[in-house]
């Protein structure tokens, strides 16, 4: 009998936590992202978070030079190779020192594979994957190192991982309901409010704080919005603040279940794997699209892939041919709450979350820009070229001609054969060295 009740008593205990726990979740997280307001809890808490890695980086610093360590070292190496100055265009031994200097510079200074390795910080941010330069300081700032772990690990991973769940689960089925709507005007409205509250719950099971600039730019109808690419949570922090109809590949498992609901409440653009290398049948597609002023502007990442917050790499120019007008978006993430950048190549989608959704939050600023539409003589590359550094220099991000697929991919030959003639014009005489000395 004792026993039994012990059971009882246990199963009142989890039925009143379940309770309280969902209740705090409703009252303070769904349903402001329903109406789309906010009680200010996530940037008090991002204020307290900075006077907090204030104290830290002070606590480092002064520890450091309690025990005459360096914080940080910063190698600076300085090359000077004189190339020979005669003209003669004969093979001389010392010609190799042109390609020694530069393979060594684009080791020092490589401006492609910087831009897919995690920025560090300049001060430390209590995750220990975001500054290699931490050792251990003090007992009391590894102590709370340890607090923060547990904070992360024991209560903000397990409150975001539900309200992932809640976000994504209330997504395919309330799209489904509304996707058994008939067309029209109460259909598209519906779409519209679910796609945001779920997106915003979403925005939540992240701790995102995003803060929108220049709203009266927001991409309309009939027009293609343009971005910058960190991480696929690109799409939630926009997506949060407007709806727009998504374009991508068909999934299977799990993501082709939200695509296969998502499609049913609103027109987005899914390809199957065999046309996606067709351009012409994708152009088309976007065409009719936003031929169609009824339908929502398409989000799309010209770039193709993941860049970590430091610059802007080649647009691809497949969505700058279509004659429609461009909305371009600039996306600057706060590296000092947690690193919102996906290295694709070194981790796996659902460690790539875990890593989101145990980090302290997730910061970062929008700015819509005006409208830009293709000038008079301009083709698509120069088009996109123009939206391209219009949106590194809001972002304060550098604006790089590299194109982003040079991660995976080899170099393209007509990079090795401007570098062979640049070599050629140096055998000949007829380079700036030569002709200077």
């Amino acid at each position: 009998q004792e026993g039994l009740d012990i059971i009882i008593l246990i199963c009142m205990l989890l039925g009143i936590s379940f309770t309280v726990w969902f209740t705090l979740l409703l009252v303070f997280i769904i349903v402001p992202a329903i109406f789309g307001v906010s009680f200010g809890i996530r940037r008090l808490y991002m204020k307290s978070l900075i006077k907090l890695f204030e104290w830290a980086t002070l606590r480092m610093e002064r520890g450091a030079k309690e025990k005459n360590h360096h914080y940080h070292q910063h190698h600076i190496f300085t090359i000077i190779i004189t190339l020979r100055g005669g003209a003669e265009p004969e093979f001389d031994m010392s010609d190799i020192f042109y390609f020694c200097r530069r393979g060594v510079e684009s080791i020092v200074d490589d401006e492609v594979t910087k831009r897919f390795t995690a920025e560090e910080l300049e001060s430390w941010n209590l995750l220990t994957r975001s500054n290699y330069n931490f050792h251990h300081i003090s007992t009391r700032l590894t102590a709370l190192w340890g607090v923060g772990v547990l904070i992360r690990y024991g209560f903000l991973l397990p409150l975001r991982v539900t309200l992932a769940f809640t976000g994504v689960g209330l997504l395919v089925v309330l799209t489904s309901i509304v996707g058994l709507f008939p067309n029209g005007r109460m259909k598209n409205y519906l779409s519209d409010k679910v796609h945001l509250m779920c997106y915003r719950i979403c925005v939540r099971a992240l701790t995102a704080i995003i803060t929108y600039h220049d709203s009266e730019n927001k991409p309309k109808n009939g027009g293609i919005c343009v971005a910058n690419h960190t991480s696929p949570i690109d799409v939630i922090i926009l997506a949060s603040d407007g709806c727009y109809a998504m374009v991508g590949q068909v999934h299977g498992g799990l993501m082709g279940v939200i695509q296969r609901a998502m499609v049913k409440a609103c027109p987005h653009i899914w390809f199957e794997r065999s046309e996606v290398k067709d351009r012409h049948l994708v152009a088309k597609r976007l065409s009719d699209h936003v031929a169609d002023k009824s339908k929502l502007p398409i989000l799309i990442f010209p770039e193709g892939t993941c860049i970590n917050n430091t610059s802007v790499m080649m647009f691809k120019k497949g969505s700058f041919e279509i004659g429609c007008t461009v909305y371009p978006v600039a996306i600057k993430y706060d590296p000092r709450f947690g690193d919102a950048f996906w290295n694709s190549s070194k981790f796996g989608m659902v460690n790539y979350l875990l890593h989101m959704m145990s980090s302290w939050a997730i910061v970062c600023s929008v700015w819509y820009l005006p409208p830009m539409s293709r000038m008079e003589g301009e083709d698509a590359v120069q088009f996109a070229n123009r939206v391209k550094a219009a949106i590194a220099r809001k972002g304060g991000l550098a604006d790089l001609l590299w194109d982003g697929g040079l991660k995976r991919g080899k170099v393209k030959e007509v990079f090795k054969e401007e570098q062979q003639k640049l070599y050629s014009k140096v055998l000949v005489g007829s380079s700036e060295d030569g002709s200077s000395s």
